[in-house]
């Protein structure tokens, strides 16, 4: 076990938005995080990734409280990234942990290549598509293989081969690295091709947990039911 969550509360103004009880993530997951929007999937997973803090309850990240860890990497929909080039904003994880500058040069253009932006390596990040920047948020996000690699969304302005290529990247490194990966995601079809697990949320609860198998293919949850058969669009 990595990740446990116990009587997770989140409230914003009096309002609660996350209501999760409890919940075990397993090491070396690929676990998928599925519902409709305002379901408190993204609130959630800044919790994990210790980003915000929950009004009570805790997380443990493997046996510690999640604000602790500095081996877990948040991916967002919407990427910040430095106002420098591809190459530097890739390379920042290392600078910071004074890697050699031949370490991080061949790192950096590995993995470049390897999502197939190698040819951006130069270009500063503002220029850059939603889609290329979302390629170079990722790319800084494996480049130190964290242990646990959260993501909200990441493809989301990208191109079916980009998609390909990046759901590649993610089940490798969750294979090699036994890396943990959180992913939102509102395509069940990518919850298919990459996911070992799935949760599906609503109104800020869990309301079905289990292999993707069983939660997509068999869901016992009538609501999950629902949003499967895409009858049920919003929170």
């Amino acid at each position: 076990m990595q990740i446990s969550i116990n009587n997770l509360v989140k409230e914003y103004n009096g309002h609660r938005v996350l209501d999760v009880g409890y919940l075990n993530i397993n090491k070396g997951t690929i676990l998928g995080i599925i519902g409709p929007n305002g379901a408190g999937k993204s609130t959630l997973i800044k919790i994990i990734g210790g980003l915000e803090e929950a009004t009570s309850g805790q997380v443990y990240y493997n046996g510690k409280k999640i604000y602790s860890q500095k081996d877990i990497t948040v991916v967002f929909q919407k990427p910040y990234l430095l106002r420098t080039t591809v190459f530097n904003n890739v390379a920042y994880p290392l600078m910071i942990r004074k890697e050699k500058k031949k370490a991080i040069n061949n790192k950096v253009n590995k993995i470049l290549k390897e999502i197939g932006i190698e040819n951006l390596k130069n270009q500063k990040a503002w220029t850059l598509s939603g889609g290329e920047m979302q390629k170079v948020a990722l790319a800084r996000a494996l480049i130190f293989r964290p242990s646990l690699l959260i993501l909200d969304e990441p493809m989301s302005n990208m191109d079916p081969s980009s998609i390909a290529i990046m759901e590649e990247m993610i089940k490798k490194i969750n294979q090699i690295e036994k890396t943990t990966v959180i992913i939102i995601t509102h395509s069940l079809q990518q919850a298919k091709r990459i996911c070992k697990e799935v949760v599906f949320m609503h109104k800020g609860k869990v309301q079905e947990f289990g292999s993707m198998k069983e939660v997509i293919f068999n869901p016992k949850n009538h609501i999950t039911k629902a949003f499967i058969q895409g009858e049920l669009l919003i929170s």
